[in-house]
């Protein structure tokens, strides 16, 4: 077992505290934190902010105090070698021949996956791997899903009284929770690549899906299942930035009244009622979303877990009862045993303002 020492620990920890300034911005790059010392002396800090422009490791060596021959530099993710947008930082660090590299994690991408320490050890340099591992599962999880599987990480949020209801049985759901539940919901959004909705929410609420309580310096791009093309050309989600539209219509004239709107309306496949939920979750991951957050009504929730897409559930509960005719979070059919029931594990529970938050994951999740 590879050991790592205090001080390891403490400039990983570093590392993996600045990839939150990329967090919501570095897509669908991962945002990843560098930290080069020397000496145990702090000689820059890097984090990758946004697809196109430079890396961690590239802007830590660049804003470096002294020369950084010989020095360590900690990653929470191993570093690239292959030619992208940028040029591969593996060969930015064996160019400021530095002495010694510690990623928390092996990146999966097919293009690197072991390559950059690989590349590395070749030219002289010691490359260590695994440090605070976990941490940085957990920092890069939507970009790791990704790339291991072909699938965003895939989200549900939900806001529900005590007894489950999500809206009254005449559809009324605002506001079910508190103002501070709310900005939260917004900085959930804020981190998330996609907002997918489907049209039962849009007829019922009419929501915009866009980050407007907290700072944000990119919005979501917002996606619609819409198996008919039934969404009003009134609707909200048609202002601002383009919507995309997946369905399994082929109705041409409907078709074209949305694009003049300026939405994307993409044909995906179905038995030509319903689109197939797995492809269209393959489809996000294609268009290079790592982090997708579902907010919509029971009946599509229900169909994603049924199918098994859905990686993470963050449910806000209000002090409240709304009784036994309001709507129910979960559209899934009966079951008749309950080890048909879908089960999941609590990760974590808070209060946020005068409601709770619970966040709950399925599987290795």
């Amino acid at each position: 077992m590879k050991m790592f020492s205090a001080e390891d620990h403490a400039f990983m920890s570093r590392a993996l505290a600045l990839t939150a300034r990329g967090r919501d911005t570095a897509t669908p790059n991962p945002n990843v934190g560098c930290v080069i010392v020397k000496g145990g002396r702090l000689l820059a800090e890097g984090w990758h902010e946004r697809a196109g422009e430079a890396h961690a490791e590239v802007r830590a060596l660049e804003a470096a105090s002294e020369p950084p021959a010989g020095a360590t530099a900690y990653l929470t993710l191993e570093p690239c070698s292959h030619q992208g947008r940028t040029p591969p930082c593996v060969d930015a660090l064996i160019a400021a021949k530095v002495g010694r590299v510690v990623c928390a994690l092996e990146d999966p991408n097919p293009q690197v996956r072991g390559a950059g320490i690989r590349r590395l050890r070749e030219a002289g340099i010691r490359a260590d791997v695994g440090l605070m591992a976990a941490q940085a599962e957990e920092t890069h999880r939507g970009f790791l899903k990704r790339m291991r599987t072909g699938r965003p990480w895939m989200r549900i949020k939900a806001a529900a009284s005590l007894d489950g209801g999500i809206a009254l049985a005449n559809g009324s759901s605002r506001w079910i929770t508190g103002e501070a539940a709310r900005r939260d919901v917004h900085a959930l959004r804020a981190r998330s690549c996609a907002m997918l909705t489907g049209i039962g929410t849009v007829r019922h609420d009419d929501p915009e899906l866009t980050v407007r309580m907290v700072p944000c310096s990119r919005q979501p791009k917002r996606v619609l299942i819409d198996h008919r093309l039934e969404i009003p050309l009134s609707a909200r989600l048609l202002q601002g930035e383009p919507l995309t539209i997946l369905t399994v219509s082929d109705d041409g004239e409907r078709r074209a009244a949305l694009e003049s709107r300026g939405a994307e309306v993409v044909r995906v496949p179905g038995d030509g009622r319903k689109a197939d939920l797995a492809a269209i979750v393959a489809l996000l991951a294609e268009r290079g979303f790592n982090e997708v957050t579902v907010e919509t009504g029971g009946k599509l929730m229900g169909s994603l877990v049924r199918a098994k897409l859905i990686d993470e559930l963050v449910l806000y509960l209000a002090p409240m009862l709304l009784g036994d005719a309001a709507q129910g979070l979960f559209a899934m059919g009966e079951l008749l045993r309950l080890d048909q029931a879908p089960r999941v594990r609590i990760a974590d529970v808070r209060h946020v303002g005068e409601d709770l938050r619970i966040t709950a994951r399925w599987g290795d999740a």
